[in-house]
């Protein structure tokens, strides 16, 4: 079966844009071996249209509780959003493995494209809209962010594995 026969049978077809209202995306990362630590962004845009998923975010719309920490990740300790200012992703194959939603692709961060697997679920279209939750986990110094910190017990004051998820709510193109 053709990609664009199986993206027909997993998404409609057609083109749909983000409703950023009702959208978000994040991360979730592992601090000191003991709580998650979860962040956004606030400007990010998705296109599913002509069978591929297109997807980028700002990274100096990145959200977190602490000002300070917001600065520290525009650095070139982590995002380098100065020389990066987007993180980007387009799929390459969408497809149902059972229940799963499935989407392969490549993600860009810090100028370095690798490829990903995203998961998750896709539901509509109901009243011209559908909406598509996707996620996957990385390893950030694929990427190039290797800050870390050693800490004095023992450990690391953050893991490599960062969860990246994405709650996207999408509406037909007139």
């Amino acid at each position: 079966m053709s990609t664009v026969a199986q993206i027909e049978q997993v998404a409609p077809a057609g083109t749909w844009r983000l409703d950023k209202v009702h959208s978000q995306v994040g991360f979730a990362v592992r601090h000191m071996g003991v709580s998650l630590f979860k962040g956004g962004v606030d400007e990010f845009d998705a296109v599913l249209a002509d069978g591929t998923l297109n997807g980028s975010a700002k990274v100096s719309s990145i959200r977190v509780q602490d000002e300070n920490l917001i600065r520290h990740l525009l650095t070139p300790d982590f995002f380098d959003a100065e020389r990066h200012p987007e993180v980007s992703f387009t799929s390459t194959e969408i497809r149902r493995e059972g229940e799963r939603l499935v989407v392969d692709g490549e993600l860009e961060i810090r100028g370095a494209r690798k490829p990903v697997r995203l998961t998750g679920t896709i539901a509509g279209p109901v009243n011209g809209r559908i909406g598509i939750n996707l996620e996957t986990v990385i390893d950030r110094t694929d990427f190039g962010m290797n800050w870390q910190m050693e800490l004095p017990s023992g450990g690391v004051a953050l893991e490599n594995e960062v969860t990246l998820a994405g709650d996207l709510e999408l509406v037909e193109a007139e």
